[in-house]
């Protein structure tokens, strides 16, 4: 069963076609890093500008590297919620089009659902359920019990900044670039991440929620002391690299020791991660050294899965189909 799949809920655009669920047959992504970098963050109109130039010439290319013609297509998938309102929109009347004109069913597939099943991609059957579902991104940070491919019951979300969003605002900080959480990732290995003794937040007592907006706020107070009583003379290498490390020992102390709470309170196989973050080096060592010893499995797909794809959206969509969720052609777009 061929199902093509769209994304475009933020700034990637990408389509792709699996077969079976699980066998990637082609996963195009055009990237709008270019576009935002001089932002240090993603600007909405200019995403969905991009998006209209960019879909059906990734449509077309898709379609040559399947090896196929739409007419071979079962099914239609695309990410309709959570994201940016006006670049979902481009996306979900793309597939409207394509299952009316080609009278094949259209699937609705949300976003965080497709990072988790990231993982399912990546290690097929071997992938066992019930498992906790980390997903860690620039517009999300939220932990979910997963029980099979299609059912996610959210157990914590973020209370204000995610996890990505963080990075971005601190490697805009520093100086670092963007994307943020490569450029802090990589930094980070140079640095000390006990150099500095930058909060953790881990709200009330058994809570599964996050929160980093306090974490932010202490990494731009430290960064302002300190250039401040440098005269404004920029920071060296060394002190960059400290901060960084230090910043992300933090946000993935919390990732980690939240994940650990929860599996004390729920009896699971394995752990999932999803999310763009989750192809940061510190949190895959970090979650894989505290999953040792407990009997429970790391699924953890590779970076090129972790980021926004449309493989993700289509893989999933199998599951849905068999199911029987499909959508209707009134089906709308969610921020």
């Amino acid at each position: 069963m061929l199902i093509l799949g769209i994304e475009t809920s933020c700034d990637e655009t990408s389509v792709a076609v699996v077969e079976d669920g699980l066998s990637v047959r082609s996963n195009l992504v055009s990237t709008q890093e270019r576009l935002h970098l001089k932002y240090g963050g993603v600007v909405p109109e200019i995403a969905c500008r991009a998006h209209l130039e960019s879909l059906l010439p990734i449509l077309d290319e898709a379609m040559k590297t399947a090896g196929i013609t739409l007419n071979d297509l079962d099914a239609v998938a695309v990410t309709t919620t959570p994201g940016l309102i006006g670049a979902l929109l481009i996306g979900v009347t793309a597939a409207k089009a394509l299952a009316w004109t080609l009278k094949i069913p259209l699937i609705a597939v949300h976003h965080l659902h497709a990072h988790i099943f990231a993982a399912k991609l990546e290690h097929g059957k071997a992938m066992e359920f019930p498992c906790l579902s980390l997903v860690v991104s620039g517009g999300h940070t939220s932990l979910f019990l997963s029980s099979k491919e299609t059912r996610h019951e959210l157990l914590g979300a973020t209370l204000d900044d995610a996890a990505g969003e963080a990075f971005d605002k601190v490697a805009k900080l520093l100086g670092l670039g963007y994307p943020g959480g490569p450029a802090i990732d990589s930094i980070a290995r140079e640095g000390d991440p006990a150099r500095v003794p930058f909060p953790r937040s881990y709200l009330e007592p058994g809570s599964l929620d996050f929160s980093f907006s306090g974490l932010k706020t202490a990494v731009l107070y430290h960064y302002q002391g300190l250039v401040g009583a440098r005269c404004n003379v920029p920071l060296p290498r060394k002190e960059l690299a400290d901060l960084a490390a230090s910043f992300q020992e933090a946000v993935v102390d919390v990732l980690v020791e939240k994940t650990l709470l929860a599996l004390r309170k729920y009896p699971v196989k394995g752990v999932a991660l999803g999310g763009g973050v989750a192809s940061n080096s510190r949190l895959r060592k970090r979650l894989s050294l505290a999953l040792e010893g407990r009997h429970i499995r790391p699924y953890f797909p590779p970076p090129a899965l972790c980021t926004d794809n449309a493989a993700i959206v289509a893989g999933l969509a199998y599951y849905k189909y068999l199911e029987g969720e499909l959508a209707s052609l009134e089906v709308e777009a969610a921020a």
